[in-house]
Order: C-alpha cells, then sequence, then structure tokens
C-alpha cells in the first residue's frame, strides 16, 4: 500500500481556511502542492472562529500546536445564559472534553496567517491574484484539483450543477469588541434569537447574534449594517446583554441559508471538493471550518493510502458524506433549540440546569462523536 504522495501534484483552488488546511496536510505527506487564491492578498472575512478538538488534533498532527498556543484562547467552558432575564443556566467545563486537544477560539485573520507561513515554509507555493478554474489550462499539468472555493464554489457547480439554497428566515450579525472577557463561550438563547460571545484575545470579544425575521439579507460576510439594528433586534432581553451589545460601533449583516450536501465531491479522475465547497453548514455548531479541516487530512490519507487516484478519491467521499451530513443536522437542530418561546424556553433552562448541577459530563457527552472523533488516528 502506498504510504507517500512524493512527486504528486496538487493544485488547490482558494486560499482560505480550508484549502490551506488542505495543502499543509498533502504536504505533510509528500505532495507537491500550489495554491491558488484569487484576490491579490490572502485575508479572511468574519471576525472569530471556534477551532474545536476534532479539528484541533488534525492542527497538533501537522505540527502547529507551539504557533496556536501564542495567537489563541483556550476555551475554558461553555455558558448558556437565558438572553431575556440574563440568568446564568449552568456552566460546563470544557477540560476534560478537550485535554488532548485544547478547544480554542482565534481570529479568522491571524488563523490564516498562522498556517499561510506554515505552508510555505514547508514548501506550498501560494499564488495569489490568480482567478482559475479546474478546467483550465493553467490547471492541466496537475495530478489533482482541489475546489476549495467556499460557498459559491464552481468546481462544485462544475460536478453538481447549480445549487439551490433557501434563505433559513434568519439573519446574523457579527462584531468585535475591544473588551477583555472571561475565556469562555456564551450562548445567549431567547424567542426567535441567539447571541454566541467569546474572546480572540486578552482584549478583544467576538460577537455572533443571530434573528428570526422574514425580510431577506443577502449571504456573505461583508455586508455592513447600521448597529441601530442590531440593538433593536434584541431590545426585549437582558440588561447585561443590551449593554453589550451598545457598545458595537461596526457590524456586518449576513443571511443565513440552507445549502445540500453536493451529491458529488470528485469527478472519479482528477477533481475534489471539500469545505464550504462540498458540504456548507449553518454556524449553529461551529464546525464550518473544522469540518474542512478533516477533510483535508482525510482527503490526503487516502491518497496516500490507495495509488488508484480514482478510489481515493471514493473512499474519501464515502468516509466524509455521512459525518458531515450529521454534523449539518445537528447544526440545523440547535437553530431550534437556541430559539424557543417562553414555555419551551423555561423546560429548557430546567432541563440544562439540572445538567449543570447534577451531571455536567452527561451534557457535553452527548457531543463525544463530534468533538472525540480523531481523522489523524
Amino acid at each position: 500500500m502506498q504510504q507517500s504522495l512524493k512527486g504528486r501534484s496538487v493544485a488547490v483552488i482558494g486560499g482560505g481556511l480550508g484549502g490551506l488546511s488542505a495543502s499543509l496536510s498533502l504536504r505533510a505527506f509528500g505532495a507537491d502542492v500550489t495554491v491558488y487564491e484569487q484576490a491579490e492578498a490572502l485575508r479572511e472575512v468574519g471576525a472569530g472562529i471556534q477551532l474545536t478538538p476534532n479539528a484541533v488534533r488534525v492542527l497538533n498532527a501537522l505540527g502547529l500546536a507551539g504557533a496556536l498556543e501564542g495567537v489563541s484562547v483556550r476555551s475554558k467552558a461553555l455558558v448558556p445564559v437565558d438572553a431575556h432575564s440574563g440568568r446564568v443556566l449552568a456552566r460546563f467545563s470544557l477540560d476534560k472534553v478537550s485535554a488532548d486537544a485544547p478547544y480554542r477560539f482565534i481570529h479568522r485573520g491571524a488563523f490564516l496567517a498562522l498556517m499561510a507561513e506554515a505552508g510555505r515554509a514547508r514548501g506550498v507555493v501560494i499564488k495569489t491574484g490568480q482567478a482559475v478554474q479546474a478546467e483550465d489550462p493553467a490547471l492541466a499539468g496537475y495530478d489533482l484539483v482541489i475546489g476549495a472555493e467556499g460557498l459559491h464554489s464552481k468546481s462544485r457547480s462544475r460536478l453538481n450543477g447549480a445549487d439551490e439554497p433557501f434563505f433559513t428566515g434568519q439573519v446574523a450579525w457579527r462584531a468585535v469588541l475591544p473588551i477583555a472577557a472571561a475565556p469562555e463561550a456564551r450562548v445567549w438563547m431567547g424567542k426567535g434569537k441567539h447571541v454566541v460571545s467569546y474572546p480572540l484575545s486578552s482584549d478583544s470579544l467576538n460577537i455572533v447574534a443571530v434573528q428570526e425575521r422574514t425580510d431577506w439579507a443577502a449571504e456573505g460576510w461583508h455586508y455592513r449594517d447600521d448597529p441601530a439594528h442590531l440593538r433593536v433586534a434584541f431590545d426585549d432581553c437582558g440588561t447585561a446583554l443590551r449593554e453589550l451589545l451598545a457598545q458595537v460601533e461596526n457590524v456586518a449583516l449576513w443571511g443565513l441559508f440552507r445549502h445540500p450536501v453536493a451529491a458529488r465531491w470528485h469527478d472519479g479522475a482528477r477533481l475534489a471538493l471539500l469545505g464550504d465547497a462540498a458540504h456548507p453548514t449553518l454556524p449553529f455548531l461551529a464546525q464550518g471550518a473544522n469540518l474542512a479541516i478533516e477533510d483535508g487530512h482525510v482527503l490526503a490519507r487516502c491518497l496516500a493510502g490507495e495509488e488508484a487516484q480514482d478510489k481515493a478519491l471514493a473512499i474519501y467521499e464515502a468516509q466524509r458524506k455521512p459525518r458531515v451530513s450529521r454534523a449539518i443536522a445537528e447544526a440545523n437542530a440547535n437553530a431550534k433549540r437556541y430559539h424557543m418561546g417562553p414555555l419551551m424556553g423555561m423546560g429548557r433552562a430546567v432541563v440544562i440546569g439540572a445538567f449543570g448541577a447534577l451531571a455536567p459530563e452527561r451534557f457535553l457527552a452527548r457531543y463525544d462523536w463530534l468533538y472525540g472523533f480523531d481523522v489523524t488516528a
């Protein structure tokens, strides 16, 4: 059985988090990797990202643990809060969940820079200002082309035809505040809305606020909005949350759309998809980037373990599709759990409080299938 990709040439379309993490995994198995990014410079829109243990294990295996330690925050707990009263329902420690691979918070820009630096140091060629497609003559000489262009992937369209996403009836605001906060993720849950907050450094706090509404909003993180709209959406919430949102001066707004998991992830020859290009997910389980990091490692391992590339690509899709589909279903379910009305919300508070007081380990154990997974094993 083949154990190395030495001599295999790979082109990665897209220099985002998914594309760069895949390039590092492929390079670790010996492939010659070139990343093509259409922007003139590598950059990540948005703000914070939660790196969960399942992805951190991949990053550790790639030798990035030390670098991560210097630019991220180790999360100590998950804290559910009633958004309307401001009452903390429980505090679930993450120490045992991620003992071998600490749950981390990091700024997307810092994470992208870290991976780009590591890639270049290890021989990954990164070409910016290069808008290419899988069928372009410029990519004809590569043994494999990976479409990692994100939500609007042309590689995905080439394999599956036009996508038909639909508006979920939810919009999200994203902001960063220059304030200090405890190293924990807070989930403020209310009727038809919720807010997630967590620190990105010792003096910055990431905020993502979601509201159910019928007004359509565009998909993408670069649309600016008036902070007053955010505050109005949460004006029926408790003092602590309103005071937090009162500090927001710059905010981005985007609509949340559901995309189907791609039916085809490869063409049986030399084109494959990963990350959002294959399986976009709503942000209610914080798994978009984490699943993409898993994808890259599994794809590299499958290619190294099976000499016939068509078989390797088929194995990759077969291994990944059930897992990402389960994660996406759980993210969709969280949208309902977070937005319960008063009566069901009271029941939710009782259940969470009981788990927090009597069996906190059991509450988090329901995600063992997600956080405990190790694609490097």
